[in-house]
């Protein structure tokens, strides 16, 4: 590509951008200075890993939250674990949550981000697109920061027909092209607004595209066809139980919670005892606590590898189940921060009273 195709791509990018960027929470308005703080790079950081295979819409809140909470880098590294695991609870992607309490305080301990790609490298969860997004974004340096929005532009923009995952390398060659030397994290931002709002995944508006003149695969007459993705294989079904472990009445009514192991689905968060997802042929498990037990029903929840029904089954305590772990008053299940498939459980559980 000339270096004229590359500046008016880039030109006409920016000035689109100026007049239609997004206003998000972690967002410095178009063309604004870097803000010479340490609760911007923050900011940035901590949206970004949330944004992980995440919607801006389930983000927000969350985002608030989080900086109400814990304002600076610093007081995340101070938090307590279980209630930042807490406070991620319906996010999903947990390993996100457990990275980030381990990032900040490496960050804390050194002071504050660093400041280059390659520093930022080096900090725990941080991926090539995360630090190459802060060090663009967080400290205005040139830097190729290629999402699932800029993938989608840059394959139709220069018409990139190989297949999916091949055609990253050819992806981010073209985005290096096309990425100017200063306010390159303003031109990374304009390319995931573009795909976002226009170059969307189905039915593309190439008529408000600022770039259709110039894109490849428009001109080919089939844009929505790239990136040419693998056939998604389907997801297989899993089985299990969770056991609704109760005791005392009314306002005095408890639940018995447990944590789950660090590694693996989940990890870390406060749960419902299970068995594992690995019901038996006929559905039966093995309850962790002698007691009459009532079935309730079941959920049913996908995760991006399976689809997972779970009964819930309720079991009257006289003594505390085996193992850790604690009761909880089901007044206040909410503020224990189960994930998503629990909640959906105790939801269950206590629709069923």
């Amino acid at each position: 590509m000339t270096a004229s195709i590359s500046n008016t791509i880039c030109d006409i990018l920016i000035a689109w951008y100026d007049r239609n960027a997004r206003e998000l929470p972690w967002r410095n308005p178009p063309g604004a200075p870097v803000p010479n703080d340490d609760a911007w790079p923050y900011r940035v950081w901590l949206s970004e890993v949330m944004l992980q295979q995440t919607t801006v819409a389930a983000v927000k809140p969350y985002f608030a939250k989080f900086i109400q909470k814990w304002p600076t880098v610093f007081d995340l590294a101070a938090a307590g674990e279980d209630d930042v695991m807490a406070a991620w609870a319906g996010l999903g992607y947990y390993s996100r949550a457990r990275n980030l309490v381990k990032c900040a305080g490496v960050v804390a301990a050194r002071g504050g981000f660093p400041e280059t790609e390659a520093q930022l490298r080096e900090l725990p969860g941080l991926g090539a697109y995360t630090a190459a997004a802060i060090a663009g974004i967080a400290f205005g340096q040139r830097a190729v920061i290629v999402d699932a929005n800029v993938e989608r532009v840059a394959a139709r923009l220069f018409a990139i027909d190989t297949p999916l995952p091949g055609a990253r390398k050819a992806i981010r060659a073209r985005a290096e092209e096309i990425t100017p030397q200063t306010r390159s994290g303003d031109f990374a931002q304009a390319l995931m607004d573009l795909g976002s709002q226009i170059c969307t995944s189905k039915a593309p508006r190439c008529l408000l595209c600022p770039l259709s003149d110039q894109c490849a695969g428009r001109k080919a007459g089939e844009p929505e066809r790239l990136p040419i993705k693998a056939p998604k294989k389907p997801k297989p079904e899993r089985q299990g139980t969770a056991f609704w472990i109760e005791r005392g009445e009314g306002a005095a009514r408890e639940v018995w919670i447990v944590k789950r192991p660090e590694e693996g689905m989940l990890g870390g968060m406060r749960s419902l005892p299970d068995d594992g997802w690995s019901a038996r042929e006929d559905g039966s498990s093995d309850a962790p606590i002698k007691g009459e037990i009532e079935e309730l029903g079941a959920v049913r929840h996908t995760f991006t590898h399976a689809h997972l029904t779970m009964r819930v089954m309720r079991i009257s305590a006289s003594a505390n189940p085996p193992g850790e772990g604690e009761w909880w008053k089901t007044a206040q299940i909410e503020e224990a921060g189960l994930p998503t498939l629990f909640a959906k459980a105790a939801r269950l559980a206590l629709a069923r009273d």
